[in-house]
């Protein structure tokens, strides 16, 4: 079943997005004021994919699927403007990933907020993941762009943001199937992968850090 179908939009996410609004609201104010408050470090072509589970499970906030997508083989640039293959870069580790634009004013400081919490949270252990951030706005997010933007979340090594030309930044939102045609559609979503070849698990809404992790340490300590 795909997760656009009628019956993944009825009553449950629509409960979702209230607990959304107020999860966005709480972020929006901790952003506000440096948006880096310490976490609890215990909390520590067309695209083709397949929906494995016929209903989502619905979490505070979020709405949980398993899905695995094709991942195109395009180069994407990272912050210091070295060449990435996408595909390989999301193969050699778990990974922890979503889609932001920088000069975003609501939801993209929430999800950004959240990556620093759940790098901050992980400790020593972030070195064993892969978190990354794609541009769906290429075209403004140079590699300049982003390298502020990451200093200004605190991203860590272990946390790149990519950028790219615009026909490689779609390729890659379709692969994940989160391309809504124009930026200003843009819609919260979390991914996590264990290892290559594994279903993706895909959080639809504003996952908090601890939910993140939670979803993340299920994965990886099967």
């Amino acid at each position: 079943m795909n997760a656009n179908d009628p019956v993944h939009r009825g009553s449950a996410t629509e409960a979702a997005g209230c607990r959304a609004a107020r999860h966005l609201g709480f972020a929006i104010l901790a952003t506000l004021a440096l948006g880096l408050a310490p976490f609890p470090a215990a909390i520590a072509q067309e695209h083709e994919h397949h929906h494995h589970h016929a209903m989502p499970s619905e979490q505070d906030g979020y709405v949980r699927t398993q899905a695995t997508y094709t991942i195109p083989d395009v180069k994407l640039l990272d912050a210091n403007r070295a060449g990435v293959l996408l595909r390989s870069q999301l193969d050699d580790k778990p990974v922890i990933l979503n889609f932001i634009f920088t000069s975003c004013g609501a939801i993209c400081p929430v999800m950004s907020t959240t990556f620093s919490q759940v790098q901050a949270a992980l400790g020593q252990e972030r070195d064993t993941v892969r978190m990354v951030s794609i541009s769906i706005d290429p075209e403004h997010d140079t590699p300049e762009a982003l390298k502020i933007y990451a200093k200004k979340y605190g991203a860590g090594p272990q946390w790149k943001l990519l950028t790219g030309s615009l026909d490689n930044s779609i390729a890659v939102q379709r692969a994940f199937d989160v391309y809504r045609g124009d930026k200003m559609g843009h819609t919260p979503a979390t991914f996590l992968r264990a290892r290559a070849g594994q279903p993706w698990v895909r959080l639809d809404g504003f996952a908090s850090a601890e939910d993140i992790l939670r979803e993340y340490r299920q994965l990886t300590f099967r």
